[in-house]
């Protein structure tokens, strides 16, 4: 079978199950098992000198290891290779985060502020709906980005070895890809390698949200996305924050500290709440049907005219 079409089952199945809670509750989840090797290889290495040489080490180290495990696990068969992808693709399960924030908003502030902090790193305590819509729906787009598209996207290409090294980087990246006095130096790799990786698929998220919903403002897309932190989540967070007519991004708190970040789309609403959020799930499912579209047709066309 051609990668498209076991990427096309793989969607179907994660897209049908999720993550069984029933499961990964007797079991380490693969991505679970990822962050504990980096954070081994982070509490041996990240030490003393050559901290940048070291963290290129462990970039290696990691994506050798996902490539070599994605070999392994594609000689076992295409049932194999069907349910390890579906396992490390995450449309049901970032439609059900996303959606619980707009449940909990309409039952309380307090239940909204809980169940976005299961998604996102700033400060919820004391952040009102608005705030809390906000950071449902810039979680929605980017992690659409990297949790859907990009690990479709390296298993279209390269099949289930690109999706576990995609995985692997994109993991590293989460733990270790920080600008701070520790990982300035060691997860400067990691962090670079995951914005190569995300380069384009950050960019076909965009597409896959705007351009259905008939999104013109490419200038302005252009422009949220250069002045965004992230040279790749401000495109899906721009293209959403259009497709929805509201204002994302701006201020917000990390660990006590305010930061003025620039506002995506600011000309758009900014009193928001659990309707906009569900607009945003819809776009979601959206962009998964056309990923899926796209495959289909794909592995149609390896069907009638297999290369050899």
């Amino acid at each position: 079978m051609s990668n498209a079409a076991l990427l096309v089952l793989a969607m179907l199945l994660d897209a049908a199950l999720g993550e069984p809670a029933w499961l990964w509750s007797r079991l380490p989840h693969p991505a679970v098992l990822m962050g504990r090797v980096v954070g081994a290889l982070d509490r041996d290495l990240n030490r003393g000198e050559a901290r940048r040489l070291k963290g290129v080490l462990t970039l290696l180290v990691l994506m050798g290891g996902a490539i070599a495990l994605g070999l392994l696990l594609a000689r076992l068969g295409p049932v194999v290779e069907v349910l390890a992808a579906a396992i490390l693709l995450a449309q049901r399960s970032l439609v059900e985060h996303v959606a619980a924030v707009a449940s909990g908003l309409r039952r309380s502030l307090a239940e909204g502020r809980r169940a976005v902090a299961m998604i996102v790193s700033r400060d919820t305590g004391a952040i009102g709906e608005a705030e809390v819509a906000r950071a449902a729906l810039e979680s929605a787009a980017e992690n659409l980005s990297d949790g859907v598209i990009a690990p479709a996207f390296w298993f279209l290409v390269a099949g289930l070895p690109g999706l576990l090294l995609y995985k692997a980087v994109n993991t590293a990246d989460s733990m270790i890809g920080y600008r701070n006095a520790r990982y300035e130096e060691f997860g400067w790799a990691s962090a670079r390698m995951d914005d190569l990786l995300n380069l384009v698929p950050a960019r076909l998220t965009c597409l896959m949200i705007a351009l259905p919903a008939g999104v013109r403002d490419w200038r302005g897309i252009f422009t949220d996305a250069g002045r965004h932190r992230s040279p790749n989540a401000g495109w899906p967070e721009a293209a959403m924050s259009r497709a929805l007519g509201v204002a994302l991004a701006g201020p917000r708190s990390y660990d006590g500290e305010m930061r003025e970040l620039p506002w995506v789309n600011g000309a758009g609403r900014r009193a928001i709440g659990a309707d906009d959020i569900d607009a945003g799930v819809l776009l979601l499912w959206r962009s998964w049907r056309i990923a899926l579209i796209f495959c289909t047709l794909v592995a149609s066309l390896a069907l009638l005219m297999p290369f050899d």
